[in-house]
């Protein structure tokens, strides 16, 4: 089993935040294909990068899915697909092994 985890922007590059329904549509989607997520809306979540020698942050949105299989091909056109709809130049999904106890 493998828990991904898709990190989205709560404001786009010009820091214009998205609506909840954005959100909750990604969500729905989720949870549809995947049978449950859980969303991280709340969550005190901010990242941080450093590009040369500027430094950016985002609050984020952060959701989960629990997966048998990874089906990479996909995974790669889902994150694509959340570039364009977020207006980001990259989107962070992540994936590691899981057990559940």
């Amino acid at each position: 089993m493998h828990l991904l985890q898709i990190l989205l922007p709560r404001a786009d590059n010009a820091g214009q935040p998205f609506a909840r329904h954005d959100f909750d549509q990604v969500k729905e989607e989720l949870a549809g294909r995947f049978k449950g997520v859980t969303a991280y809306y709340q969550a005190p979540a901010e990242g941080l990068w450093r590009q040369g020698a500027e430094s950016h942050n985002d609050d984020i949105v952060i959701f989960e899915v629990m997966v048998e299989e990874i089906d990479l091909a996909n995974w790669h056109e889902r994150r694509t697909e959340l570039e364009r709809r977020f207006r980001q130049d990259k989107v962070i999904i992540r994936y590691m092994p899981m057990a559940l106890v």
